[in-house]
């Protein structure tokens, strides 16, 4: 009865999430509280209750199951609390770094020398959307690139489906970085996992996939270089590309304080890598410096916090619902319930390679499912499984991410509809454009994986 719950936990809140019937938030919290409920009300947790509870299963009360919940939440939320916070701050972090303007002088420079080649113009698309990807926010990297290139763009001539499939590329394999949405979630759902070793462990894959999307833009430029030639672009034209749309947005600018905001940004991202500190305390000691550095009055640090935070809410928010899924659905039996009936459907002989079967389901999974429903509601199960067949936590969670080459191509994210009507693209043609590409980064990012023995494929 606990397995069928448990499929049903995870049904149910899959379906409300494709479905779009109710915000992730609400069914990630609502739907696992729920089914629980009615487990407690079957009296089907009196091991783990007891467990729990530190008494006598005999001697327990169809309440003490009831009771219980709450500190299964409870330890849920301590677990992911570290996350929550790491993700907040990160954010809040690089959303300061882009209000006083720190990468403006670079993304200028690009535009300045790339001039009127078409080469030198698609190069500049992939280093500048590497560059901004580095905020793990797929909308902002979609705002500021397609600011300053669209006109671009339209002055050379050039085919926007460059500019759309250069950005998403290359948002692609930042995505990975921990601060972002799909290793976020992993990290909130695999409780203990070292998050520098996971970040040393994606940078390979994600260096070379990087590389691989820039060579490619040198070999469009190419292409482009030969169809159009090379225009003239005026520094007017420039000017007039980088001119600030509004007085706000000028204040906020910092162009004195760009050597300072750049150690910080770099000493920022050293440290992270390195795991000389938690990366809670990196980005909150981060945060709080750039605050004084580059606000000093109270009304302008309150006016900067209060502008950026609404936007991480989300993401914060959701990793929170997964410490309450999660706690739930890891102690009541759940979890350990539906690895097992999972195990059993998979038969023996397949079990050793449990590490390549994961790599395959994370492909389709990244497409047609949405991180929460993959990573929240899929992953768990494939971890559990994982355990009984010799593969580490770590390894499993490492192998359901490389999946995310195919995810931005998802109509189920968000942020891609505002890139394809600032750059007036249609979907079913930038996906076939892009596929080719995203196909190439899977394949990078497992066979480094392998390599390196990051993922065994097999046991």
């Amino acid at each position: 009865m606990i397995t069928f719950l448990a499929w049903a936990t995870v049904f149910v809140f899959m379906s409300l999430i494709l479905t779009k019937k109710m915000h992730p938030f609400v069914a990630i919290v609502l739907i696992p509280i729920l089914f629980a409920a009615v487990g407690a009300l079957l009296g089907l947790y009196q091991v783990p209750t007891a467990k729990t509870l530190k008494i006598a299963a005999d001697s327990l009360t169809l309440w003490d199951q009831f009771k219980v919940l709450g500190l299964w939440v409870k330890a849920g939320l301590t677990k992911t609390s570290g996350t929550a916070f790491m993700l907040f701050f990160a954010i809040l972090f690089f959303s300061l770094m882009l209000n006083v303007g720190l990468f403006d002088p670079l993304t200028k420079k690009v535009v300045q020398l790339a001039k009127g080649d078409p080469l030198k113009v698609l190069v500049a698309t992939s280093v500048l959307a590497t560059v901004v990807s580095l905020s793990g926010d797929g909308t902002t990297t979609t705002l500021i690139c397609c600011s300053a290139l669209i006109p671009v763009y339209q002055k050379l001539h050039l085919k926007m489906m460059h500019l759309g499939m250069l950005l998403i590329l290359q948002n692609t394999i930042l995505n990975l970085l921990p601060w972002s949405g799909p290793t976020a979630r992993v990290i909130a759902v695999i409780d203990g996992i070292d998050v520098p070793a996971l970040l040393n462990a994606l940078l390979p894959g994600m260096i070379l996939a990087s590389l691989f999307v820039t060579a490619g833009s040198y070999w469009l430029g190419l292409a482009e270089r030969r169809r159009l030639g090379i225009r003239s672009l005026s520094d007017a034209d420039i000017a007039q590309i980088f001119a600030t749309s509004t007085s706000e947005e000028e204040a906020l600018k910092r162009p004195n304080h760009a050597a300072i905001n750049a150690v910080l940004t770099a000493a920022a991202l050293f440290l992270l890598i390195q795991g000389t500190f938690d990366p809670v305390f990196i980005f909150i000691v981060g945060t709080v410096l750039a605050l004084v550095v580059n606000y000093r009055t109270l009304k302008e640090q309150k006016d900067r916090i209060y502008a950026n935070s609404g936007e991480v809410l989300t993401t914060v928010i959701m990793v929170i619902g997964a410490g309450v899924f999660m706690g739930l659905f890891t102690n009541s039996g759940m979890s350990d319930a539906m690895a097992g009936s999972l195990v059993s459907v998979v038969p023996q002989s397949f079990g050793r390679f449990w590490g390549l079967i994961v790599v395959l389901i994370s492909a389709p999974g990244g497409f047609f499912l949405s991180n929460d429903a993959f990573f929240y509601g899929v992953l768990p199960v494939l971890v559990q499984a994982g355990k009984l067949y010799g593969f580490s936590p770590f390894e499993i969670g490492f192998a359901s991410l490389l999946g995310q080459a195919f995810h931005m191509l998802s109509p189920l994210t968000a942020f891609i509809y505002l890139l394809l009507s600032m750059t007036g693209l249609d979907m079913g043609e930038w996906q076939k454009a892009c596929f080719g590409w995203t196909l190439v980064i899977f394949a990078i990012f497992v066979s480094t994986a392998v390599v390196l023995g990051v993922v065994p494929l097999y046991r």
